[in-house]
């Protein structure tokens, strides 16, 4: 695997691999690789000759500094998993790198920004746009890869692409998830034993929403979901909506896909998911 530190000699390498009719593949992470992650580089395998994988944890996209201070960076142990998975490309810029001084940055994304996660984390999907772009940039990849668990950052990312007219080609990836149910996420290593056994309501009420759902009856069943997560101790729900899988406005009988999203503080980890319950 070849690692690089720097947007000019990576951008130079991959021009020469352009030349050469080679289709470039691209799993943007921000470390603290898991089995998710992996799947995404297995995907790209199929589908691409080459595959670039990032390593960037990106100030921009945090509103809570604490949080961006904790975030896991497990270095050496992702470079192991890269390798072992058969990554051809690591880029693993630093800040100043990636960013010259005080830049700004704004893009329209409409509602996008304003709903769900953007409710709750504000300037959170600026900080995405902005870094997803500059890694397009630097990369020109033909295929990019994102994981179904960001559901809500997939479809900022495709209005991007598609405002910007960006060549490339999103592909969604789906989620994965432990033996029992919990889904997979880098912010898992901060959960208690306890705080691990009350996660696993967010997957089995998605799992239910799924298997009850009904066109006709979506405010009742969003509600009894919202309960049933509410009342397991140690969670702090902040969201359970079932909505239309293109807009994220509230799902209707005429809603193709229904994906329901769910956001929840377990413990002191925030932690999401989602399910699309019909197509």
């Amino acid at each position: 695997m070849n690692t690089y530190t720097s947007r000019k000699g990576l951008s130079e390498y991959l021009g020469g691999l352009r030349g050469g009719n080679k289709t470039i593949g691209f799993v943007p992470t921000m470390g603290a690789l898991h089995q998710g992650h992996l799947s995404l580089i297995a995907i790209a395998q199929q589908l691409c000759d080459v595959v670039v994988c990032s390593i960037f944890v990106n100030p921009t996209q945090f509103n809570d500094p604490k949080d961006l201070e904790k975030y896991p960076r497990p270095i050496q142990s992702d470079i192991e998993k890269l390798e072992q998975a058969g990554c051809d490309i690591l880029f693993n810029p630093e800040v100043n790198e990636m960013y010259a001084g005080n830049e700004q940055w704004h893009l329209d994304l409409g509602e996008l920004e304003h709903l769900l996660e953007g409710k709750f984390r504000p300037g959170h999907y600026q900080g995405v746009t902005q870094v997803v772009y500059k890694l397009f940039d630097i990369l020109k990849p033909h295929l990019a890869f994102f994981g179904q668990k960001d559901y809500q950052q997939f479809l900022v990312i495709q209005k991007m692409v598609d405002m910007l007219s960006l060549p490339v080609k999103l592909v969604m990836c789906p989620i994965l998830r432990e033996p029992d149910g919990l889904a997979m996420s880098s912010r898992n290593i901060h959960l208690s034993a306890e705080d691990r056994q009350q996660a696993l309501i967010l997957s089995k009420t998605l799992k239910w929403l799924k298997e009850s759902f009904n066109p006709g009856g979506i405010d009742a069943l969003q509600k009894e979901g919202a309960a049933m997560i509410s009342a397991e101790p140690g969670i702090n729900l902040e969201y359970l909506e079932i909505v239309d899988g293109k807009s994220l406005h509230p799902a209707t009988a005429d809603s193709h896909p229904v994906v329901a999203l769910v956001a929840a503080k377990v413990g002191a980890t925030r932690l999401i998911d989602n399910i699309i319950v019909s197509d």
